[in-house]
Formats: C-alpha cells, sequence, structure tokens
C-alpha cells in the first residue's frame, strides 16, 4: 500500500480540526485532515460535533422554534394577526438538516481552497518510526499517511447515565434531542430533561415552544452554578415564567426505558420526598467525555490522563515529540471556538510562530430566550478568591432599543477591581447576549478599565447600550437608570 507523505496530519475535522488544518496549510504546509461523520447519504459531514449534532442544528431549531412561538404569542402585540397557525415539524427539521449541510461543503470548499487533502474514514495511530507517524485511514478505502507533525482533534461524545445506554429512541442524547419527530413529524407531549446545562436547557426551550411539557431534573442545589449568581437568579425566573418546569437539588434513581410507554424516571426531591417523572422521551445531557475511541493511542504510548483526555501542556504538546492534541480531547472547557483558538495556535507554534490563547477571555453563551453570555470571573468567584471589585448593572428594562424589540429581560453587569478598575468580568442576561458578549471580550483582551467603556460612545438606540450604563453603573452614574 502507497504511504502518503504530508508535513501535519490532523485527525478530526471538528471545529479544532478543521480550522487547524486550514491555517497550517496558509502557513505552507503540506496538510491533509480526517474526518469520519457521515452524512444520511454516507458521504462526508465534517464539521464535527458542533456542526452535526451540536452548536449548528441546535441554533437552527431555537431560531425556528423561537419563530412560531413569535407567531403564536407575540405578533399580536406588534398589530400582526395570526390565525390558523399550524407547526410542520417535518420541514422544520428538513430546514436544520440543510442548515447543516451548508456547513457540512462550506468546510469541504475550504479545504479545497487551501489546498488541504481531505480524507474521508476514521484516523488512527500505526506505529512510529524514525521521526514520523504513520496514520491509518479506515474508510470506503484504506489509505496510509505519514507525517511527523500530527494534530488529534477527535472531540467528544455524550455521557450516559450508568445502566442507561442512549438508544436515540426514547433515551436520548443531543444527537437523539435533535431529531425527535424526524419519523413521526409529531412533538411528543412530555419530554423530560437530566442536568439543566447549556444543552438541556436549549432542547428544553425547543420542544417547549413547540408545544411539549417539559421538566428539567437537576442534581445540583443551585441552578447554572458556573454563571454569575444575580444573572443565574435573572435566568431562573424568565424560564419558569415561561413554562419550563425547574426541579433543583433531586436524586435520579431507577430509569425504566418501557419503549412505546416512553421512559419512567425515579427521583427524589429537594425536600426528600419520592417521585416519578412519566415522559415521552429523556434527554440526558450530564457532559460530555473525550473521545478517543479507534484512535488507538497506545501503539504509539500517547499518554491520557486520569479522565481519559489526552494529556497536554500549556502549549497543547502531548508527551510525544510532533504530536499535539486541541478541543473537546483535552483540558480545558468544551466550546467550539476554544477549540478553533488552540487549532490556529498549534498551527502556528509547528511553523514556528508563537500562537497564543487566553483562557481568562474566552466567552461562555447559553443560547436560549433570553440569552446568557459571560466572560471573565462571576462575583461569587472574586468573593471566594478574597479581589477586591466594584459592580454596576444595567436592565434592559430601561435600554430603548429593547423596549422596541419587546424584549427587556435580564440584564447586563460588570465587575471591574475595585482599585486598578480593570474589568474582572461582564456578565449578560437578555436580548442578543451572545452579540454584546464579544465587546467585552476585546475590552479585557486589552485590560480595558469599566471607565474605558463607559467613555465609549454607543450608537442609539443599541443594545449595547446597556454595556455603557453597566460600566458608569460601576461608578454609579449609570445615566438612564
Amino acid at each position: 500500500m502507497n504511504q502518503q507523505q504530508f508535513d501535519v496530519i490532523v485527525i478530526g475535522g471538528g471545529p479544532g480540526g478543521y480550522i487547524a488544518a486550514i491555517r497550517a496549510a496558509q502557513l505552507g504546509m503540506r496538510t491533509a485532515c480526517i474526518d469520519e461523520w457521515k452524512n444520511d447519504k454516507g458521504g462526508p459531514a465534517p464539521g464535527g460535533t458542533c456542526t452535526n449534532v451540536g452548536c449548528i442544528p441546535s441554533k437552527a431549531l431555537l431560531q425556528s422554534s423561537e419563530n412560531f412561538e413569535h407567531a403564536g404569542k407575540h405578533f399580536a402585540d406588534h398589530g400582526i394577526k395570526v390565525s390558523g397557525l399550524e407547526l410542520d415539524l417535518t420541514r422544520m427539521l428538513g430546514r436544520k438538516d440543510a442548515v447543516v449541510k451548508q456547513n457540512n461543503d462550506g468546510i469541504l470548499y475550504l479545504f479545497k481552497k487551501n489546498k488541504v487533502t481531505f480524507f474521508h474514514g476514521r484516523g488512527s495511530f500505526v506505529k512510529a518510526e524514525g521521526g514520523s507517524y504513520e496514520i491509518r485511514v479506515s474508510g470506503a478505502a484504506e489509505e496510509t499517511l505519514v507525517g511527523k507533525q500530527v494534530i488529534v482533534a477527535t472531540g467528544s461524545n455524550a455521557r450516559a447515565l450508568p445502566g442507561v445506554p442512549f438508544d436515540e429512541v426514547n433515551v436520548l442524547s443531543n444527537d437523539g434531542a435533535l431529531r425527535i419527530g424526524k419519523d413521526s413529524g409529531a412533538v411528543p407531549r412530555k419530554v423530560g430533561l437530566i442536568g439543566s446545562g447549556v444543552i438541556g436547557l436549549e432542547m428544553g426551550s425547543v420542544w417547549r415552544r413547540l408545544g411539549a411539557e417539559v421538566t428539567i431534573l437537576e442534581g445540583l442545589p443551585t441552578f447554572l452554578g458556573a454563571v454569575d449568581e444575580q444573572v443565574a437568579k435573572e435566568a431562573h425566573k424568565a424560564f419558569t415564567k415561561q413554562g419550563l418546569k425547574i426541579e433543583l437539588g433531586v436524586k435520579v434513581g431507577e430509569i425504566r426505558n418501557q419503549g412505546a410507554e416512553g421512559v419512567s424516571v425515579q427521583y427524589t426531591d429537594a425536600k426528600g420526598e419520592a417521585r416519578t417523572l412519566q415522559v415521552d422521551k429523556l434527554v440526558v445531557s450530564i457532559g460530555r467525555v473525550p473521545n478517543t475511541v479507534g484512535l488507538n493511542p497506545e501503539a504509539v504510548g500517547l499518554q491520557l490522563d486520569e479522565r481519559g483526555a489526552i494529556a497536554v501542556d500549556a502549549e497543547c504538546r502531548t508527551n510525544l515529540p510532533g504530536v499535539w492534541a486541541v478541543g473537546d480531547v483535552v483540558r480545558g472547557p468544551m466550546l467550539a471556538h476554544k477549540a478553533e483558538e488552540e487549532g490556529v495556535a498549534v498551527a502556528e507554534r509547528i511553523a514556528g510562530q508563537h500562537g497564543h490563547v487566553n483562557f481568562n477571555t474566552i466567552p461562555w453563551v447559553i443560547y436560549t430566550s433570553p440569552e446568557i453570555a459571560w466572560v471573565g470571573r462571576t462575583e461569587q468567584q472574586l468573593k471566594a478568591d478574597g479581589v477586591q471589585y466594584k459592580a454596576g448593572s444595567f436592565p434592559f428594562l430601561a435600554n430603548g432599543r429593547a423596549r422596541a424589540l419587546g424584549d427587556t429581560t435580564g440584564l447586563v453587569k460588570v465587575l471591574a477591581d475595585a482599585t486598578t478598575d480593570e474589568i474582572l468580568g461582564v456578565h449578560i442576561c437578555g436580548p442578543m447576549a451572545s452579540e454584546l458578549i464579544a465587546e467585552a471580550v476585546v475590552a479585557m483582551e486589552f485590560r480595558a478599565s469599566s471607565e474605558d467603556i463607559a467613555r465609549i460612545c454607543h450608537a442609539h438606540p443599541s443594545l449595547s447600550e446597556a454595556t455603557k450604563e453597566a460600566a458608569l453603573a460601576v461608578d454609579k452614574r449609570a445615566l438612564n437608570f
């Protein structure tokens, strides 16, 4: 079998992998990218979990379901009368699939444009020899690649509950949660979710808007413990008002998959009382685990850590010379944009440049309504660390653009060092928080003060004015509240 030689071989075509491959090619290296995702017809579907069963399809369904809810509940406020409103779930899911395919095809186009050689199949280590690594591609046609530099970007898989496997019919991961109704065209009457993290809240929001009765069971006693407490309380109030039933501090017991009868969940509530939740579909969203299935790391002595992730240093180097790893398969937050930044940084390091990722300015977003976004430390973290700080907040209720949109839920909160005024964290709950957080990321990357944002002219009327006002409020001089 012929061996194809490359300067850089990337295993995995998700956000970390395909971006790393493109950047390496831009830097003049002969680059290959291996990815095994398939579409419904068996063809290549690069983009990883994010594009195929994560970020992209979930945002498509969130947008569609929000449009449906607006038409049914909110258009009348704008003087728009809607009669005979119907849901075509099959078409809605079809639109979601079309959006996914557009992104798959876009990545294949980018590979071609940047002269990245793409291999459709599963990449695995075979051996290390003479300072190079032999990689097998197992697909429709088996290939053997050889390269001195390898970037592993194999992502993560949904974590299942012990003894409760995903069948993607009744007990669902994020994948199955995005396919509910694909065959029947019907919205389930009752949907249960275990875990109130990003996936749980986003999928819960989708199916509640489309008519399901949704219950979320969360083991922790607090809601969104990683989020600033003030913002989390605001979000909890909004979700509860919308109709999401969120139970905190529960202890999940026996779960029985009853086939056509749905799923039965035995649990103990926060008061210690035994309860049963009977649902048509159960979505389990209790986190994700690094994916090294089929990678064959033992063939070359690639070291894994106690979580099963690939062990890397601060620059994404593994224990093997020339082997790197990025994204969900290594330490750090499992976020697509974190993986992208690591992919770029590693490609640049291989080329002798000084790639850098600042973990302190990686933004987080939950794409519910209201959206939740944050960067930097929360108020409770600053208190725990003994940092003296100042806080300023501004409600969207007092923002002219939010009033015009008819969406005044939430607030912007700015936390700054009490002495230097450097911004330590920005937390947003409200309309378009995912877009507004970018200003905070830029400000923190340049180590700006709250005074800097307060002095910058923001367009009027705009949602971004709430960020300016929150920065002004740090010094107790907000102008519109």
